[in-house]
């Protein structure tokens, strides 16, 4: 309702634009793009805690019992779970609040991103920072009263939705913002998303460890304390927010429309309401499906898989997993905790990395890379157990962890090169459903397999060949897929008048010189502002690394 005049000289006159609307947030000519990756960083890095949410769970189920859970009855099942206050909650029900994240992520994306690039992404980040702090408050309510139910609501489903709207958040005004670079400029955010945890899962331990007393583990308390520095972090992220002009565009920077040999990227634009039925769309979708699907169940058996396939040799005894006293187990359960650090550390970089790579390859060619290459790096894998060589096994897992990190980071500008920027971040939105699939498929046919090879008997080093080769064929359907996804037939693309009327939907200013009054209107950004902006992100990624680099040296002594 802010600007309905824009396209109608006849209509009523303009009201004033509120503070969060995004005509409020168009950039003047003197702005700094380098600022929107940074404030991009504050968001993804605060709501990737939901990947280490699990630091909890062990704490949480002894929160009764504190030293050992108290165990619930063999009557009380899973609704009973829900409301007891007399027994302590099993971590497979504490799992659930994993789930309902990713399945609230993808599905809250798909279903408010259109919303999102009509309100813009300073409004976005703003509730994005309400829900995920505000959901971890109630989560802390629900862990003082012992009452599930309200971690479920609270960081699950409120929390969930706040996890969606702030990863599409910034999507679509990173690609506008670097056409030039559309890989790399979605790169750096996600790969805060993968390095969320990094910092969370170390600070979370710290706080917990501080708060705990003797009738208390100190989650509630470090609930609380997470809430409010994110909700610091997030909002000046989401005020960081600035969208360029219509029309703008790096100086120097030829558009696609005006380059040769680029059938895959286009200058016109998809609506979003059209993807479902537009065959790239589920082409793009299996590919992102498939390789999430296949590096997701790594990443749940990575410590597993390998204390089970090299047993005693990760601390030099020669004994297979079966064999282990307790002391031994609790040693090699350390190694392999490094060793998920590690992982952890090549999933970050790869979403840089490649992405940044897919600039130069052409993201077509990118996942090509990530198919073939993680075919191979899977299908070597019972070989390097068989033989024992340990470098040749977590080498493999190295690079299909930095592929899937990728994936993910990569697929912004895939979608951006095929239907257009100006609604990309919706689009991402609903190819995120992919993602909440395959957070279902991958773990169930890795779980599935592993638990059917143990039933027929096979070696605990062994359990894992069988699902290694059920991965690449995964890897092969996405890379089918993807040769698959050609240039969109030219009907599918919004006509001039249909883009008009989008942008005026979405409160577009029809060149720079039109900006206003608005924030984002300022003189010449300085370097100090900017400088202190990627500090004010760069600081606590550093720490995170670094406490991550303390656990990987674990697995190399």
């Amino acid at each position: 309702m802010a600007i309905e005049a824009l396209g109608n000289p006849s209509g009523p006159p303009a009201t004033q634009a509120g503070f969060l609307d995004k005509e409020r947030i168009i950039a003047g000519s003197g702005f700094n793009r380098w600022l929107v990756p940074p404030a991009a960083l504050a968001i993804h890095l605060c709501i990737g805690m939901a990947y280490g949410f699990s630091v909890f769970w062990l704490p949480l189920s002894k929160a009764l019992g504190i030293k050992e859970p108290l165990q619930c009855g063999a009557n009380v099942g899973f609704f009973a779970e829900l409301f007891t206050t007399t027994c302590d909650w099993k971590v497979s029900t504490l799992g659930w609040m994993y789930t309902l994240f990713f399945v609230l992520l993808g599905s809250s994306a798909a279903l408010w991103g259109g919303w999102l690039e009509r309100a813009g992404p300073r409004k976005a980040g703003v509730v994005s920072a309400v829900c995920w702090c505000g959901g971890m408050l109630i989560s802390a309510l629900g862990v003082h009263l012992h009452q599930f139910w309200l971690m479920l609501l609270g960081s699950g489903v409120i929390g969930g939705i706040g996890l969606g709207l702030g990863y599409i958040s910034p999507v679509s005004t990173l690609i506008k913002w670097f056409p030039d670079r559309r890989g790399m400029a979605t790169g750096m955010a996600i790969m805060g998303f993968g390095g969320g945890a990094m910092i969370g899962s170390p600070l979370a331990a710290e706080l917990m460890k501080r708060f705990a007393t003797d009738t208390n583990v100190g989650v509630a308390l470090t609930f609380v304390v997470m809430a409010l520095i994110y909700f610091v972090f997030m909002m000046a992220g989401a005020l960081g927010y600035r969208v360029p002009a219509t029309g703008w565009k790096p100086a120097g920077w030829t558009p696609p429309a005006a380059q040769t040999g680029n059938a895959m990227i286009t200058s016109k634009h998809v609506h979003v309401k059209k993807v479902w039925g537009i065959p790239q769309f589920w082409l793009v979708w299996m590919v992102l499906c498939m390789n999430v699907s296949a590096g997701i169940g790594v990443i749940g058996m990575a410590s597993p898989m390998l204390q089970e396939v090299f047993g005693g040799s990760l601390i030099g005894v020669a004994a297979k997993f079966k064999d282990l006293d307790k002391a031994q187990l609790k040693d090699i359960a350390v190694v392999a905790a490094g060793f998920t650090a590690l992982l952890s550390l090549f999933n970050i970089g790869g979403r840089f990395f490649w992405a940044s790579l897919s600039d130069k390859l052409g993201r077509k060619l990118t996942y090509i890379v990530f198919f073939v290459l993680g075919g191979l790096m899977y299908a070597s894998v019972p070989a390097s157990a068989l033989g024992g060589n340990k470098l040749l096994f977590v080498g493999a897992f190295c690079v299909i962890l930095s592929m899937y990190g990728g994936g993910f980071a990569t697929v912004p500008a895939y979608l951006a090169d095929l239907f257009g920027t100006q609604m990309v971040g919706a689009i991402h939105g609903r190819l995120l459903t992919a993602w909440a699939t395959a957070g279902i498929l991958g773990p169930v046919v890795v779980n599935y397999m592993r638990d059917y090879q143990i039933g027929l008997g096979l070696p605990r080093e062994q359990v894992y060949n069988q699902t290694m080769y059920i991965l690449v064929g995964m890897l092969v359907v996405g890379l089918l897929c993807n040769l698959m996804v050609r240039p969109l037939d030219p009907k599918h693309f919004m006509t001039d008048a249909e883009l008009a009327e989008e942008k005026r939907l979405a409160h577009e200013k029809a060149a720079a010189s039109e900006v206003g009054a608005g924030s984002g209107a300022a003189g010449q950004t300085s370097s100090a502002i900017v400088l202190l902006a990627w500090l004010g992100v760069g600081i606590p990624l550093a720490w995170g690394v670094y406490r991550t680099a303390l656990s990987v040296a674990k697995f190399f002594n």
